[in-house]
Parts: C-alpha cells; structure tokens; sequence
C-alpha cells in the first residue's frame, strides 16, 4: 500500500512538472524564440542523459536495422514534437496549449485502431467525439478576448499543439515496438540525441548569438526544461510505469491540463466558460478513451 502511495505521488510530481512546462515556455518565448528554446532544451538534456545511461552501465549498441526505427523516434519524440509545440504555445497560451496536447491520448486510440487493429468500443468513440467537440470549443475560445472568436495565429498555434499531440502519439507508437526489445532509458537516450541533431538546419545560422544573448531567466527557463521536465520528468515516468498498469499510469497524465489551468488562475489569467467547457469535454473523453 505505501508502494502504491509513492507511486501515485511521483506520477503526479512529474505531472506537476510537466504541467509548469506550458507556464515556462509561454513565458520564456517572449524573450527567446521557440525553435531556439526547444534546442536548448535538449542541448542541456541530452548529454546529460548520455552520462546517466553511461553511469548504469546500459548497453548503448543497437543493430543497424533498427536506425530507421530510431530516426523516427527522434523525430516524433523530439524535433517535431518540440518545434510544434513551443511555436504552438507561443501563439496560443499556457491553458490552451496544455489541453490541446491532452489530445494525444485520442491520436493513440485512433491509430493503434488503424494500424495495430487495436478495437474501438463505443465508449472509445464517445470519448474520441467528446474530445473533438472540446477541441473545436477551444480552438475558438482566445483567452485574451474572453470570447468565443476567430484569430488567425491562435487557431494556427492550437493546429500546431494537435500536431504536437499526434507527434507524441506516433512517438509512443515506435517506442512502445522498440521497448519490447531495448532498455527504456537507452532508447530515450537515441530519440533525444538524434531528436536535437535533427533540431540543427533550424538553428544552426543564428545558434551562437542566441548563447550569448540569451539572460539568466531565459537559462534558467532552459535548465526548467532539461532538468527537471527531460530527465526528472521522464525516468519518473519510466519508473512509474515499471511499477503500475501502463492504463492507471496513464490515468495521471489527466492532471497535467488540470494543473496548468490552475496554475494560470492564480498567476492572473482570465479563464472563460467556453474555454473551460471545452477543457471538460476534452478531459472527460480522454477519460473515456483510458478506462475502456
């Protein structure tokens, strides 16, 4: 029972991390661009966890066949994922954007029915339509309007935050066939190395005056990001999931969203009823879609 209690504690810390993410990043896009933020993430990142796996003595050689795996691993898990989502938060905000990403939930539900013929049960589809119609409610809900309105870069920047979602469906995807053979931290060590090599043609002209531009809340930002939501945030998610059904874990992931929003409240956002029954829908259908 203690067990269980630590557990559920440390999914929900991580959740909590992960949650003031959207707050970091919304703030810290105002002063360094999302395409750079996302690669100085994973610059700090990724050696880092490079030296962890080196200090557990994980077996990093993987077989050649398995590179296009990995390439896409990176891609999904990583370059895409991020680029899509800072600009995505940049255009939108923090309570938006966390929603939005919930939605990677349904993307799983849909494509493990297309390709991996997993069933979709009626609770599956009402959850799946739920969340689509709290999508639509929050595309046109613009918190700074508190209305319901039609914005140009705020509907690009939620379109943005629903390629983030499928990027990390399709990213759970490739990782879930490569985690029945491989080392979990391994694998995560390859999406991020090649993730933020893949991040280089989109920085690599202007990189060197962002380093030295960039201010101490900006690093600090960063090491936000690195520290504590790459590496805290994914080996106690790993661990979580050793230790618990994928599907309870999961479960938890529901409080990111719910974190964020009030998070946002209380540092002063204005939360209208259409963003919030929206947020609703959304929730409650990635609800539906787990638990069945």
């Amino acid at each position: 029972m203690n067990k269980n209690i630590l557990i559920a504690f440390l999914l929900i810390l991580v959740s909590l991390v992960w949650a003031g993410s959207f707050i970091v990043v919304e703030r810290a896009t105002k002063q360094i661009d999302p395409i750079d933020l996302g690669f100085l993430r994973f610059l700090v990142a990724t050696p880092l966890m490079l030296l962890l796996v080196v200090l557990l003595k994980k077996p990093l050689k993987l077989p050649k066949k398995e590179l296009p795996w990995l390439i896409a691993l990176g891609l999904t898990g990583v370059t895409l994922l991020y680029l899509f989502q800072f600009i995505g938060i940049h255009y939108t905000n923090a309570p938006t954007a966390s929603v939005l990403i919930n939605t990677n939930v349904i993307f799983i539900a849909i494509l493990s029915s297309l390709f991996l013929h997993e069933e979709l049960t009626r609770k599956r589809i009402a959850g799946i339509a739920l969340s689509f119609i709290g999508v639509f409610a929050i595309m046109f809900s613009d918190l700074s309007k508190q209305e319901v309105t039609f914005d140009n870069l705020f509907f690009i920047g939620g379109v943005l935050m629903l390629l983030s979602a499928l990027c990390w469906a399709l990213y759970s995807l490739v990782g879930k066939r490569l985690l029945r053979t491989y080392d979990e931290f391994v694998i995560t060590t390859y999406a991020f190395g090649l993730g933020t090599l893949f991040y280089l043609p989109f920085v690599i002209f202007h990189i060197g005056p962002v380093l030295q531009q960039t201010s101490l809340d900006g690093w600090l930002a960063v090491l936000y990001l690195a520290l504590t939501c790459s590496l805290f945030g994914y080996l106690g998610w790993y661990y979580g999931l050793k230790h618990t059904d994928a599907s309870k874990a999961a479960v938890f992931l529901n409080f990111i969203p719910l974190f964020t929003i009030l998070m946002s409240f209380f540092l002063g956002t204005n939360l209208s009823w259409f963003f919030l029954l929206g947020a609703g829908l959304i929730i409650y259908g990635v609800y539906l879609t787990q638990r069945t």
